[in-house]
């Protein structure tokens, strides 16, 4: 007999509850049953036990800062979850392990995050007579990494006093600290004089860490020829010196594959020729620059190779410390560094260049160079090369350059 049409056909049976079928048209099993029972035994049997879940203790204060700064995935952590860790903390929780801690967090990170800042700043003052130096030098580190200089009142005459007390003790130390401070533009002048002296400098130099002191040593000398007109002390001896930054940072090298160096490049290369430009050249004292160009005093942008690209280090004309954009000189070739800013040369906030990259671009501005900053949002908001080549040449322009015969 046929159903009328739209009328339902007879309902398939329902499983019994609680029963186990192997799938559609195969037989159910109650889950009660001999063969389930026998089955569930089996896999217990082959499977471990669960143990049983751990109780996390409940931390306070010091305790979680220092937990959530010793997490791997410690990044993810928000700002307000290490402020409020912080607030909660008593004194005597926060140790030199967990504000060492905090500050390598910040500085790695590059979270210039100013009430942190300060209660580390702080910390270092209360506390100053129990802080040897190595500490000091990993809580002053994120300052100079951050370009910060804390509204701490009494910040630099503590670090001038730990500076005198513990100088001779431990040398690396105590310039990585002067480091910190050149970044921040606050080198303390008795200091100086102390790491300038022949017997400091003939103190690390049998040490293993000989090298990296005399590179800081240098850079802490180009400080004093370029910034501190006033300073009339000891100076690190010409045939101590060495190049400050021969090559680009680490961190540049790393992230080559995210940088914008090869695109501008070969913008470059296609708006002024190869000869017209260098990359990554270094110019005395050191400094390893992106892109430079030599320019006539109408404008023309010059073949490299018929040009000395390096400006006089020290600065023709000009006094001891007095800035190299006051100084006269002979030479009417402009020398122009292009200066790529990427994402990585700023804090995290994106607006406050790191505490190196200032200071490089500051010393080569106070040599005579002239700098043309390529922003990483500007860079990133180009679409293609030829979008890019007519970034540069009104970059360029802008700066009343010209170049080809029909001024590009």
């Amino acid at each position: 007999m046929r159903r009328p049409r739209g009328e339902p056909g007879p309902r398939a049976p329902r499983p019994t509850e609680g029963a186990t079928c192997a799938g559609p048209g195969e037989p159910c099993f109650p889950s009660d049953g001999p063969l389930m029972c026998a089955l569930e035994q089996e896999r217990r049997f082959r499977l471990p036990p669960k143990p049983p879940p751990t109780l996390q203790p409940v931390l306070h204060g010091g305790q979680r800062l220092e937990a959530a700064l010793s997490c791997p995935h410690f990044l993810r952590r928000p700002r307000q979850h290490l402020i409020r860790s912080l607030a909660e903390a008593r004194p005597e929780e926060l140790t030199p392990h967990v504000m060492v801690l905090l500050a390598q967090h910040l500085a790695r990170h590059r979270l210039r995050e100013p009430q942190l800042l300060e209660a580390i700043a702080h910390f270092l003052v209360v506390q100053e007579a129990q802080l040897s130096s190595k500490v000091v030098q990993k809580l002053v580190l994120p300052f100079g990494r951050l370009n910060y200089l804390p509204l701490e009142q009494q910040f630099m005459p503590c670090l001038e006093r730990i500076l005198a007390r513990e100088a001779g003790v431990a040398p690396l130390a105590t310039v990585n600290i002067l480091m910190s401070l050149c970044q921040l533009r606050c080198l303390p002048f008795r200091a100086l004089h102390f790491v300038f002296s022949p017997g400091f400098i003939n103190h690390i130099s049998g040490t293993p860490h000989a090298f990296i002191v005399r590179r800081y040593l240098s850079l802490l000398d180009t400080a004093v020829e370029l910034e501190l007109p006033g300073y009339r002390g000891p100076r690190l001896p010409r045939r101590q010196q060495v190049p400050i930054f021969p090559q680009p940072l680490i961190t540049d090298r790393a992230r080559c594959k995210y940088s914008h160096k090869d695109i501008v490049a070969e913008g470059l290369r296609q708006l002024l020729g190869e000869e017209k430009y260098r990359q990554d050249l270094t110019v005395p004292p050191g400094y390893c620059t992106d892109f430079l160009l030599c320019v006539s005093s109408s404008g023309a942008v010059l073949p490299v190779r018929t040009q000395d690209p390096f400006l006089p280090y020290p600065p023709r004309s000009c006094p001891q410390g007095q800035a190299a954009s006051q100084s006269t000189t002979h030479d009417p070739a402009q020398r122009v560094v292009l200066m790529l800013r990427e994402r990585w040369h700023f804090c995290r906030d994106g607006q406050v260049l790191l505490g190196s990259r200032a200071l490089r671009e500051r010393h080569l501005g106070l040599m005579g160079y002239q700098l043309l900053p390529l922003p990483f949002e500007e860079l990133e908001s180009q679409r293609g090369l030829p979008q890019l080549k007519s970034y540069l040449r009104q970059k360029l322009q802008a700066l009343g350059l010209r170049w080809g015969p029909e001024g590009g």
